[in-house]
């Protein structure tokens, strides 16, 4: 399927991007994260990547064009010689009569807050319809690639229209406000015509605000026509993890999906593809990452920087993060460390301590989370009779690592569980991300 590639908004005033040369040309074989162009910011100048392989075609727009935020300017297709059709433009989709209910005033777009985003999703609004407005105001929050960011208004002004509600995910330059000069006779609230839902925007009169109680957001609503609506992040890493959204949507999980949710679809029953295999039975849970992600770090502080970190220590702080995230507690946590052949130690809060440095050890400690390594041993995996505590057990067929959760649910409950041994297992597997 071609993808589009739109002018991104790099700054947060930004209303149009000046193309000031192509990196790629006509016809070029692209991958992801090749730069494409160079874009003039009020700024500096910046390259805009690629967010998908195949060949550059369809290209719209040339060097020294200023372009609207949101608008087409090239076509990814999986061959050089593809005939294109005329994609839809990702320019505002509120035509000029619904506009012309409201005062004039500045039209308000998505932001792209994020190099790869395409999308925003609009988490709340903190202005209605009809308020003032300062220039510096939090207008709204939108969720990006990393976190979910305050959004200000940009103009002085009143609020005349809103055109997207919390919940929606809305293309990058499509109009999501307006903000008079004047205070409106009539502001209006409806969704924006780019919204999750088919149905035609309708406007309504906002009664002044008064001091009634302040309603919730709407809820999410399951998307029409087959769409995913999730956010950037949560579909980066489902693609990253050969994770598939649509499953959730099947089994009647409410939308849109963020990156907690990517927990339910593991858990769903069938076994995930990719580098993080998951299965999960009554009092165990198990998963599967690739040695390479550990093995590379330790080598490369010992390579570069002339540190030496055992395996143990390492894994034994990614235990305790991953607890403290899943259980969401900031008491202390007690790792019980063993081994087939050595002696059982016990770590204080091994997460709070520089991997450069041996953690605390403590003695006759009541242990928090059991970890148990069999790497070393040609046992890959074994499940003996439940311990009082969470017990995480590492074993290795040499390229992957098997990794094992046994509890009750006395213990953790099944989503704490979930989120313990995931959080782990993407810790295993991409260290350097996770300690930055």
């Amino acid at each position: 399927m071609p993808h589009d590639v739109i002018m991104p908004a790099l700054g947060m005033a930004q209303d149009t991007g000046l193309i000031v040369s192509w990196l790629k040309q006509q016809g070029d074989a692209v991958k992801t994260g090749d730069a494409l162009m160079e874009v003039e910011t009020d700024k500096a100048v910046m390259e805009v990547e690629a967010l998908a392989d195949g060949f550059l075609v369809d290209v719209r727009a040339a060097a020294g064009d200023n372009v609207p935020v949101g608008q087409v300017i090239a076509v990814i297709a999986k061959t050089a010689d593809a005939t294109v059709a005329t994609s839809k433009e990702t320019t505002p989709e509120v035509t000029a009569d619904q506009l012309a209910q409201v005062s004039d005033g500045q039209s308000i777009i998505m932001p792209a807050l994020g190099m790869a985003q395409d999308t925003g999703l609009i988490v709340a609004w903190h202005k209605k319809p009809g308020d003032s407005v300062l220039a510096d105001d939090v207008l709204l929050e939108v969720e990006t690639d990393k976190s979910t960011m305050e959004v200000p208004a940009g103009h002085d002004g009143y609020i005349a229209a809103l055109l997207a509600e919390a919940g929606q995910d809305v293309p990058v330059g499509d109009v999501i406000a307006v903000i008079s000069a004047d205070k409106p006779e009539a502001p209006v609230q409806r969704k924006a015509a780019s919204s999750k839902a088919n149905t035609a925007p309708v406007a309504k009169a906002i009664v002044p605000k008064t001091s009634t109680p302040a309603k919730a957001a709407p809820p999410p609503v399951p998307a029409s026509g087959g769409k995913i609506l999730a956010s950037p992040k949560a579909r980066r890493l489902a693609l990253e993890q050969g994770l598939d959204l649509s499953r959730l949507e099947a089994s009647g999980h409410p939308q849109p999906y963020h990156v907690s949710d990517l927990a339910v679809l593991r858990a769903l029953p069938m076994v995930a593809t990719g580098a993080q295999q998951i299965h999960m039975t009554d009092q165990q849970i198990c998963a599967v990452v690739p040695t390479s992600g550990s093995v590379d770090f330790l080598a490369q502080m010992l390579d570069e920087g002339g540190i030496a970190i055992a395996a143990t220590t390492l894994w034994s702080s990614f235990a305790a993060a991953a607890l403290r995230d899943a259980t969401q507690t900031d008491a202390s946590v007690i790792v019980e460390l063993s081994s087939l052949s050595g002696p059982v130690i016990f770590l204080a809060d091994p997460d709070h301590a520089r991997l450069s440095k041996q953690p605390e050890t403590i003695e006759d400690a009541a242990p928090t989370l059991a970890l148990r390594d069999i790497s070393s041993s040609s046992i890959t995996s074994m499940r003996l009779n439940t311990r009082n505590v969470p017990t995480l057990t590492i074993g290795s067929d040499g390229n992957s690592y098997k990794i094992s959760l046994d509890f009750t649910a006395a213990q953790l409950s099944e989503t704490e569980a979930i989120g313990l041994i995931t959080g782990f297992a993407a810790r295993m597997d991409d260290p350097l991300h996770h300690l930055l």
